[in-house]
């Protein structure tokens, strides 16, 4: 469960950047080309409507932050301040990071709280009741976007997946650190699938001529 789940993270950020930057590289050569004064094609390129690709782009890059987020959290990307807690008695040194951890695990988990309400209140509940065939009486069906006209409940639900996702992985990297004192270490050298030996340090690099 928990691969499928990293699995389901990474497939969820890459797809939402690369569809972000092919949607952003259609529309710059829309705009580009339909300047150029050639008959008929300038006609049909004018006809397309591309002027929701920009808020497609925008809640498409506010998903892959909140994803992104937690993918950061799991993996250890994220800054921390550490110098005073590592000059610090191990015993304490255990304490401050499980401290800061939780404080982690707490706010995240309160913004998601809020998200959902928000969400609910934004047109989930009328969407909700639709779909069960409830009527719904006096519940507005709620806003939606300028240009995709979509309901602005589905854009805005990144705030509580992607919060009670972080939530999870500070809560995971907590309970592996107090069982094995290890927390995830991000190193911006290394590339996955090379093994260690194909990135040796040259000074660990037999000299030629050497014995």
């Amino acid at each position: 469960m928990k691969k499928l789940l990293d699995h389901l993270e990474e497939w969820v950020i890459a797809s939402l950047m690369a569809a972000a930057t092919a949607v952003i590289f259609i529309a710059v050569l829309h705009r580009y080309l339909s300047g150029l004064r050639v008959p008929v094609v300038q006609d049909w390129l004018l006809s397309l409507n591309l002027s929701w690709a920009q808020e497609l782009c925008i809640y498409m890059f506010i998903w892959m932050a909140k994803f992104g987020a937690a993918y950061g959290v799991r993996r250890g990307i994220h800054v921390g301040v550490d110098v005073l807690v590592l000059r610090l008695p191990t015993e304490w040194r255990r304490r401050c990071v499980l401290l800061a951890v939780a404080g982690g695990a707490l706010f995240t988990g309160v913004i998601g709280t809020l998200g959902v309400r928000f969400v609910w209140e934004n047109g989930l509940h009328w969407a909700f009741l639709s779909a069960l065939r409830i009527p719904v009486g006096e519940v507005p069906q709620g806003p939606v976007t300028p240009d995709l006209e979509l309901p602005t409940w589905i854009a805005y639900s990144a705030i509580p997946l992607g919060s009670y996702l972080m939530c999870f992985r500070f809560l995971q990297v907590g309970w592996t650190f107090a069982r094995t004192g290890v927390l995830p270490r991000h190193d911006a050298a290394h590339v996955d699938g090379l093994s260690d030996e194909e990135h040796a340090p040259l000074s660990a690099q037999p000299q030629e001529g050497a014995p």
